[in-house]
């Protein structure tokens, strides 16, 4: 049995903002986007009466990110995970240019959270942002 990961699901208040970072700063598109409500998704969900915007979205290598907007079941405004924090902490964007992509992140209003490094191999160069909602990003760039 072999298994690959399908997409990443993330919950977000402003699915509007979100595809805008996605789509215009990260360089995803669009492939789906619809509102899901009835038996099976409340069933899935084990809530009632669900009502969610979802979008899914692709990078040039076809890893889908699905945006979930809960109209009928809103959560916090932010995640409040830390980088050590117990379960899933953070998602890893490799990036072909970090320069001009520090300098979109710049023109969005989202600010570093450590200063670049080059790691011990000198392989990547890496940085943690926090993004839209608090989401923990860590862009990467192959230097070989």
């Amino acid at each position: 049995m072999t298994s690959t990961i399908r997409h990443t699901g993330i919950v977000v208040n402003d699915l509007d903002n979100s595809i805008t970072f996605w789509c215009e700063i990260m360089g995803f598109n669009i492939q789906r986007k619809m509102v899901e409500s009835g038996e099976k998704i409340d069933s899935m969900m084990g809530l009632k009466n669900v009502k969610v915007t979802t979008a899914k979205l692709s990078d040039k290598n076809g890893n889908l990110i699905e945006l979930l907007k809960f109209e009928s079941h809103p959560d916090l405004k932010e995640w409040q995970g830390k980088p050590y924090s117990t379960g899933i902490t953070h998602l890893a964007i490799t990036v072909d240019n970090f320069d001009e992509t520090i300098q979109k992140l710049n023109k969005f209003g989202i600010k570093l959270k450590n200063k670049p490094i080059i790691s011990n191999d000198k392989k990547v160069k890496v940085v943690y942002i926090t993004c839209i909602e608090g989401l923990l990003l860590e862009i990467v760039e192959n230097r070989s």
